[in-house]
């Protein structure tokens, strides 16, 4: 629809092609640019953002950390040597092998493997509901470029109408049909409209740019530059329904409940840590003979095995436990607070919704087109000579502040529909 009201105001004085010259020496052109479509550019965000690669590690960590929880204590293996020192004597001399083992006891085990393998799942959850916010970040992001093409197009088409008009104006001063107040006011108009375009093209190079972020590259000689159609966000939603979809899906509320469940696991190992875990050991000594008058003895092998019992004292003073209880109560106050806020942040994103869909309905209830006719009768009776001036750049002003505002309004129900999604848990946005 802003095209169609773009096409409708221009072509109303001459000297097209003149000014065409004059935007195009104002307006850099020099950066080519090439349609990117959403599904496409959503696809390189999943594929290339770094952060989110980044992110991914978590998961391998954390899974790696499952093979570590099931590691066993490593064995000791002793090796010794000894000599009585009387060579007069001869006392002998002699060697020993020990070998130790330490057994875990009260299923300390189990309770690394149960906490490791929950810590992956919060990590894997934390990775999902990281991937919910990037994409929808990356979507306003993408609408934004569109928003600010669409800006720049209305500006532009906005100057090259004053600047028509600026210049039938001093052609009318130059007749003597036309002050030269007038036809200064005409070309102030103009000039202070072609400062609003080069802005309005910065902003949307600025845009085109900074999609670069999230796709984590940018092309040196090429922009980017979103496309697709405005008309595919309209959804009717319940409110009920939309928390309910929240508390079942949202991955935020996923993690805060693998949260809890690691934090249980992680008092579990705590309180099998406080059990002792029995040291094994098997001993073997080889004497040598004892060749000596006094009391010679043949050589001898002894066999030995004992259990080592640990004293714990430290039980005593261990808050490991302690903290792994305050942890968990943390835990706890943490899912209430996520679940709390994702009926609050539902709530909040219906309302804007809404509030951006009647916004829309207003522009589309001929507001526009009743605009239009305003500025065209004002023109029209400027030309006969019943409306002054200011009355012409008034009703200019008000119709591109309309078309400015109407694409915002578009622009804004398109984003709310993004946030609101994000904030149910859902997606199925395709533009």
């Amino acid at each position: 629809m802003i095209q169609d009201m773009i096409r409708k105001t221009t072509g109303i004085l001459l000297l097209n092609g003149l000014i065409m010259a004059t935007v195009q020496a104002q307006v850099d052109t020099t950066i080519r640019r090439e349609p990117l479509a959403f599904s496409a550019y959503l696809n390189q965000v999943g594929r290339q953002n770094l952060t989110y690669a980044a992110q991914q590690f978590n998961v391998d960590i954390a899974q790696a950390t499952i093979a570590q929880a099931r590691i066993l204590p490593d064995p000791t293996l002793g090796i010794g040597y000894f000599n009585n020192g009387q060579r007069r004597l001869q006392t002998g001399y002699g060697f020993l092998f020990q070998y130790s083992q330490t057994l875990e006891l009260g299923g300390k085990r189990r309770a690394r493997i149960n906490l490791a393998q929950s810590q992956t799942e919060l990590a894997q959850a934390t990775l999902l509901d990281f991937f919910r916010l990037l994409r929808a970040d990356a979507t306003l992001g993408f609408l934004d470029g569109i928003r600010r093409e669409r800006m720049f197009r209305i500006q532009q088409t906005n100057y090259r109408y004053l600047a028509q008009f600026a210049e039938a104006n001093q052609k009318r001063n130059r007749l003597g049909v036309l002050s030269e107040v007038d036809a200064i006011q005409s070309r102030v108009e103009a000039d202070n409209a072609l400062n609003g375009l080069i802005q309005a093209e910065a902003n949307w190079k600025t845009a085109l740019i900074a999609l670069g972020q999230f796709r984590s590259s940018l092309p040196k000689d090429t922009l980017l530059q979103p496309v697709g159609d405005l008309a595919r966000f309209d959804r009717n939603f319940e409110l009920g329904a939309l928390i309910t979809q929240a508390q079942n899906t949202r991955t935020d509320l996923l993690a805060a409940r693998q949260g809890q469940d690691a934090a249980r696991k992680a008092l579990q190992l705590a309180r099998a840590n406080r059990m002792i875990d029995l040291g094994l050991s098997l001993n073997n000594n080889y004497v040598s003979r004892i060749n000596n008058i006094i009391e010679p003895t043949p050589s001898y092998n002894t066999l030995s095995g004992g259990v080592a019992i640990p004293l714990k004292f430290s039980n005593r003073y261990n808050s490991e436990a302690r903290v792994a209880r305050l942890q968990g109560q943390q835990a706890d106050l943490a899912y209430r607070q996520v679940d709390v806020q994702i009926q609050v942040e539902v709530t909040q994103a219906f309302e804007q919704y809404g509030a951006a869909r009647r916004q829309v309905q207003q522009f589309n209830s001929d507001l526009l087109n009743r605009a239009q006719r305003v500025l065209d009768g004002r023109i029209y009776s400027y030309n006969r000579g019943e409306s002054s001036l200011l009355e012409v750049l008034v009703a200019r002003q008000t119709f591109s502040q309309l078309q400015l505002a109407y694409n915002d309004s578009l622009i804004n129900y398109a984003s709310a529909l993004v946030n609101l999604e994000r904030a149910a848990g859902i997606w199925d946005i395709d533009f």
